[in-house]
Formats: structure tokens, C-alpha cells, sequence
């Protein structure tokens, strides 16, 4: 019985654009006074929502 060799540990995947600044927005630019917010993407909505415990959650 022959047995191969452990694969190789793969290196970490890094960003399609290295270096580059990626676009932020600050929570309260997208729900203002409201704790949920609609985003529109390809023709679907999805709703963004602040939690009680303060987390953001995202769903279609």
C-alpha cells in the first residue's frame, strides 16, 4: 500500500487589488435615524437591520 504525500498548505488568498482602497460607509450613512434600511442590488432588495445588541445584519 502506497500512501501520497500531505498536500501543500496553501497560500493566503490575497485581494484582487492589492493596496487599493476599498469604499467605506459608516453605518448611520445608510440607516440614518432608522434601524433598518432597503439595499437594492441586480434588481433584488435586500434589508439592512441594527440589532438591539448593536450588530448589523443583512438578509434577501
Amino acid at each position: 500500500m502506497t500512501t501520497s504525500p500531505p498536500p501543500e498548505p496553501r497560500a493566503p488568498q490575497t485581494p484582487a487589488r492589492e493596496g487599493a482602497t476599498l469604499p467605506r460607509w459608516d453605518s448611520q450613512t445608510l440607516l440614518g435615524a432608522q434601524r433598518e434600511a432597503l439595499i437594492e442590488h441586480r434588481g433584488e432588495h435586500y434589508r439592512l437591520r441594527l440589532t438591539a445588541a448593536g450588530k448589523l445584519i443583512l438578509t434577501k
